[in-house]
C-alpha cells in the first residue's frame, strides 16, 4: 500500500504539478500587484476612476453590479496578457532554440550502391537500378 504512494508522490507529473501550484500562488501576487498598483491607477487616470466599480444598474430595486464584472474581466485579460507574453512566448523560444525540429528527410540510400538518392525516386541515378519506396 505505501509503496503504491511513494510511486505515485515520487512520479513526475505529481512534482510538476506541485512545483506548478506553488509558482502560480507565487506569480499571483506578482499579478495582483501589477493590476492594482500600476494598471489601476492608469485606469484611474485615464477615465478618472480606478475601476468599473461604480458602474451599477437598477432593476426594480435591485442592483447589477456589471461594473464589477467588468474590471474581472479586464483583470483576468491582463493576466492572461501577462502569462503569455512574459512566460509562454520566451518558453517556445528557449525550447526551439535548445530543441529544434529535425529537417526534413529528403534523401534516402540506395540499396544497391548505397549513395544518395531523393526520397521520391524509383531509380538510382548512379547505379539505376530500381529503387523500391
Amino acid at each position: 500500500m505505501f509503496k503504491g504512494f511513494r510511486d505515485f508522490i515520487l512520479r513526475g507529473n505529481v512534482m510538476d504539478l506541485a512545483v506548478a501550484v506553488i509558482i502560480g500562488a507565487a506569480f499571483t501576487g506578482i499579478v495582483t500587484a501589477l493590476t492594482e498598483k500600476i494598471i489601476n491607477p492608469l485606469l484611474g487616470a485615464v477615465i478618472g476612476k480606478p475601476n468599473f466599480g461604480y458602474l451599477i444598474g437598477h432593476i426594480n430595486g435591485g442592483e447589477i453590479r456589471y461594473g464589477d464584472f467588468f474590471t474581472a474581466i479586464v483583470n483576468f485579460l491582463l493576466i492572461a496578457a501577462v502569462v503569455y507574453f512574459f512566460l509562454v512566448l520566451p518558453t517556445q523560444y528557449l525550447l526551439k532554440k535548445f530543441h529544434p525540429t529535425p529537417a526534413p528527410v529528403v534523401t534516402k540510400a540506395c540499396p544497391q550502391c548505397l549513395s544518395d538518392i531523393p526520397v521520391e525516386a524509383k531509380r538510382c541515378k548512379f547505379c539505376t537500378q530500381p529503387v523500391t519506396v
